[in-house]
């Protein structure tokens, strides 16, 4: 029959899961801002529509205004995914380091392995952002078009 923990473990592995808890802040402090980001995305394309459906002779700047806001959405939707994805697998490694002390068994490697996918994840979200970044500050103009 398996012993309980004792307290004295039980607050250690709290301490120990602090750590991902706080990572799970930052990556979602980061969510937020690839959400406000995507909201931003789409409320220019909602503009950017109406102009066209509006004035149907206006396309041609808008038309490719309107493919580069679609590019942009489906980068920062991919990131937003990704760091999802990666609050996920923080959320697991927290859950299992729990279980493991509960139920006295190994979740090394199961811990490790899960932790780094989660770091990748979000390095690929990380990635992601900034791709959508240098998209958008591409396409910015300042000033009069000059041709």
């Amino acid at each position: 029959m398996p012993t309980q923990p004792a307290i004295s473990d039980i607050s250690h592995l709290i301490a120990l899961s602090v750590a991902p808890v706080f990572l799970l802040a930052g990556v979602g402090s980061v969510l937020g801002v690839m959400a406000a980001r995507l909201s931003r995305i789409v409320d220019r394309a909602r503009v950017v529509e109406g102009v066209v459906l509006a004035e149907p002779d206006s396309e041609g700047p808008l038309h490719l205004e309107m493919l580069m806001l679609e590019r942009r959405a489906r980068v920062i939707s991919r990131s937003i995914a990704l760091c999802t994805l990666t609050l996920l697998l923080v959320c697991t490694v927290i859950a299992l380091m729990f279980l493991s002390a509960l139920f006295s068994f190994d979740t090394a490697t199961a811990v490790a392995v899960l932790f780094i996918s989660a770091m990748l994840a979000f390095i690929c979200a990380l990635t992601l952002l900034f791709r959508e970044i240098m998209l958008a500050t591409a396409a910015l103009r300042f000033g009069p078009i000059l041709k």
